[in-house]
């Protein structure tokens, strides 16, 4: 069957199983050819083409759930379930989501853009189907990536427990199947799951049973001579001993394999778990050679030669986070560097490499990443936590009760802060000024460029009165001159970067920039606006605070970042507490709520934070000024 003829899964269903296979290479051709224009998540679903047609080939979506971990390894999902027309629109603003997602399609049951919640929400859905008397399937399909993810063994622990009918496929792209132990796995797999064999061990166990006087204890010694053979060659005891059927493992690229595993896996009550071995980038030798690398792509690229056409420029705040780094480390033996399974998207790729022992990758596991850096703070470490503001979320609890509540002297490096462009609302980092700047002893501040990061990050090595952070963009530096020296900058301190008899501009972080060009558009009109760098949102700068209460001009608080609970609320909330009224003061954030994917350009668009936006509220507020003067 064509590529072109399948609008829906149940295409598939009139195929025979050898026209799958000519169809996983449409497929995968379709991707490496639409991806080399949108970019995207090319590797992890170039993984699973023949993955993702053996479910819809053997299962009824959407009546049978398919719920995907994270969710970025379901462009085949979406391609088999009539979307493939929508692909050229792929993490666009109004465009195909590079996720699952729930509004573009009834196949899409789960979101998610984070890992390890697959098994919890497989959990729920199986429980609400025995709920409601109904008899579909429910399978999660998870990552071995994913399954370090905390979370994921707590779901593990839970379905085994409850014996609830679900399937687990375990997407397993690095480990391979050694060919000495092959075949005794396949043997033991068919033997174990196949519904004659499943009968004939409870008759066997039953007639013992019924010798007099010794039948039951040798039945004991069958299932402990079971139980021994399993232990000696069942690779995944681990996963029988949670309470599931373990199938496996499987070739991930073998649709007959496959299909017969599920098949297989049909005839096992309870719930069941199929190891399938999967190769990352599979047909396309780029990413097959380079599988971190195709992991996700986004800038457009040759598809002959695997070129990336990156636009030249300058580097990004995260280069420049890890460059720093390391030149801070090379004086400073206590610095360790702690990430949750990103090294290289959070820039330490080259500091592990430098510092082998002192870069910590703890797999998808935030909650023990921040309390293992507490206690390395304790120990008289300088613990660098190196997370993504929206991954940061996961380890809440821990940041409160471990860190800040300890006052551990912990360097927070927080990474993707404001809009992330293409990857959209689960990865947006608007939330974390407003979820930590509430809490007790924290310090948190943002550069307008990347020599205050530099400057930022000497404060924070210096600081030893707790926990500091430091949050920065997914954007590329201004590329302002780098001073050589590093020199701790004063704790709480706002710069004045403009002076102005107009409106006053607060700005912080990329906004600064935005603020500089909103004042100069409006000079030429007349108009002169202060403009302040809010450099620290814990503490804030209470001496300028002040200050700028007295001048009487209307304030202007600019961020990108929520609106509720961050540096506007906090300014709000400085002159309540001191009973200021009378002060005008407007705030201009990331409204409630959630933002979607497109460019970072089109997300500041949409929430009106750009210059000419500033320049418009400037209008907006002279106008309503004037107004009340006339009235007056």
């Amino acid at each position: 069957m064509l590529l072109s003829q399948i609008k829906g899964p149940g295409d598939l269903k009139s195929c025979s199983i050898e026209e799958l296979a000519p169809l996983a290479a449409d497929i995968r051709q379709f991707l490496i050819e639409k991806l080399s224009v949108t970019g995207g998540h090319l590797a992890p679903n170039l993984g699973v083409v023949e993955l993702t047609i053996a479910l819809h080939y053997c299962y009824n979506s959407p009546q049978d759930k398919f719920i995907f971990d994270v969710g970025h390894q379901a462009y085949v999902h979406k391609i088999l379930t009539g979307r493939m027309d929508r692909f050229d629109t792929l993490r666009m603003k109004d465009g195909l989501c590079g996720f699952v997602k729930r509004c573009e399609s009834e196949h899409d049951v789960w979101e998610a853009g984070h890992s390890s919640t697959s098994l919890s929400a497989a959990m729920g859905m199986a429980l609400a189907r025995d709920l409601k008397g109904e008899k579909h399937k429910v399978i999660a399909i998870i990552g071995d990536g994913a399954l370090t993810g905390g979370m994921a063994f707590e779901a593990l622990n839970h379905i085994g427990h409850e014996k609830k009918d679900l399937m687990v496929i375990l997407n397993d792209n690095e480990m391979s199947i050694a060919p000495n132990v092959g075949a005794m796995h396949n043997y033991l797999t068919k033997l174990r799951s196949d519904r004659n064999y499943l009968r004939a061990k409870d008759e066997v166990e039953q007639l013992l049973k019924k010798i007099p006087a010794v039948g039951g204890k040798l039945a004991k010694t069958a299932e402990k001579l079971k139980d021994s053979l399993k232990y000696m060659m069942v690779s995944g005891v681990l996963f029988e001993e949670l309470g599931f059927k373990y199938l496996g493992p499987v070739d991930g690229h073998d649709l007959p394999g496959l299909i017969d595993s599920f098949k297989q896996a049909n005839n096992v009550s309870g719930p069941v778990l199929v190891h399938v071995l999967t190769t990352k980038g599979k047909g396309y030798t780029p990413a097959e050679e380079d599988s971190f690398k195709w992991h996700g792509i986004s800038t457009p690229y040759k598809i002959e030669s695997g070129q990336l056409l990156k636009a030249v420029g300058n580097p990004t705040y995260t280069d420049v986070f890890g460059s720093t780094l390391i030149e801070l480390a090379e004086r400073d033996e206590r610095i360790v560097a702690v990430t949750p399974a990103m090294p290289g998207g959070s820039g330490l790729v080259k500091f592990g490499e430098r510092f082998p022992g002192r870069m910590i990758d703890v797999g998808i596991a935030e909650q023990h990443a921040a309390t293992m850096c507490a206690a390395l703070a304790m120990e008289g470490m300088k613990p660098v936590f190196a997370v993504y503001s929206t991954f940061m979320q996961r380890a809440y609890d821990q940041i409160v009760h471990d860190i800040c509540r300890h006052n551990a002297n912990v360097m927070f490096a927080i990474d993707r802060a404001g809009f992330v462009g293409a990857d959209g609302e689960t990865h947006q980092g608007v939330f974390d000024i407003a979820f930590l700047r509430h809490i007790p002893n924290m310090v948190l501040m943002m550069p307008k460029d990347e020599n205050e990061l530099r400057h930022m990050m000497k404060t924070a090595l210096e600081y030893n009165d707790g926990p500091i952070g430091f949050r920065y963009p997914r954007i590329n530096v201004p590329g302002v001159p780098l001073d050589e020296e590093l020199v701790p900058l004063p704790i709480g301190s706002w710069e004045m970067l403009r002076e102005g008899d107009g409106p006053v501009i607060v700005a912080v972080g990329p906004m600064v920039q935005v603020a500089e060009e909103a004042a100069e558009m409006l000079k030429r009109e007349g108009v002169q606006a202060a403009v302040v760098n809010a450099r620290f949102l814990k503490p804030m700068d209470e001496g300028m605070l002040m200050e700028l209460a007295g001048r009487g001009q209307h304030m202007i608080v600019l961020e990108e970042a929520s609106r509720a609970g961050s540096l506007g609320s906090a300014v709000l909330e400085f002159y309540a507490e001191r009973d200021l009224s009378g002060l005008d003061i407007s705030v201009m954030g990331v409204p409630d709520r959630f933002i979607e994917h497109g460019s970072i350009k089109e997300q500041l668009e949409e929430v009106g934070l750009t210059a000419e936006d500033v320049v418009r509220k400037v209008h907006k507020l002279r106008a309503g000024q004037n107004l009340r003067l006339a009235k007056e």
